[in-house]
């Protein structure tokens, strides 16, 4: 009987332990959205239709969760915390938006209307983060990702360009640190936007 008590107590703490984790796991957490910047508005419309293919990543930003790293080996993530969509996806949102908003193509979308469109635009996010910063008591965002606007008639690459922000947080709580992230995306997407539209042509 008394070999039995460790067991016995051993068990009682695997299950408080799994009653905690569960508990956290249903916990809901708050949600962050980023804002579409304005892009310029486009006198001429063209007959031209776009799809932007939600961009590739690494699995540790193909997540919802708000990434951080500490240092430039590790990654983390914001607690309590979570973007609307995972960061793909969300950059993708954005551009097919802002793409839609300046009136000069024909059709955007994240499919094509018939068997194919004229042009696909596709993405490479390889940062999108807080970053710490040695000595000082804020952080630093950075976005940066690749996009290729491809032909789709003959899967020609048009060109390729990389875009890259960063943002000093003002602090280092999560309204700080996503409205740095919004900064960076609001200077980045109409330059990635109005180049995209001199590319499809």
């Amino acid at each position: 009987m008394l070999r039995l008590i460790p067991i016995l107590f051993a068990a009682a703490l695997t299950g408080c332990g799994a009653l905690t984790a569960l508990e956290e796991a249903s916990t809901p957490l708050e949600v962050y959205e980023l804002r579409t910047p304005e892009v310029a508005q486009s006198g001429a419309r063209r007959g031209v239709e776009v799809i932007v293919e939600e961009p590739i990543s690494s699995g540790s930003l193909a997540t919802e969760r708000i990434m951080i790293r500490p240092s430039p080996l590790q990654a983390q993530y914001l607690p309590g915390v979570r973007w609307a969509d995972p960061a793909p996806a969300m950059l993708q949102t954005m551009l097919v938006r802002s793409l839609s908003e300046t009136g000069a193509l024909g059709s955007v979308g994240r499919r094509p209307v018939g068997p194919r469109a004229d042009y696909a635009v596709l993405g490479e996010l390889t940062d999108f983060q807080g970053e710490a910063i040695e000595g000082a008591e804020t952080g630093l965002v950075r976005v940066r990702f690749v996009l290729r606007v491809v032909r789709e008639g003959d899967a020609r690459v048009v060109a390729t360009r990389s875009f890259e922000a960063t943002e000093l947080a003002a602090a280092t709580d999560p309204d700080s640190i996503v409205a740095a992230f919004d900064s960076a995306t609001s200077r980045l997407l109409p330059e990635a936007v109005a180049w995209i539209v001199s590319q499809a042509r």
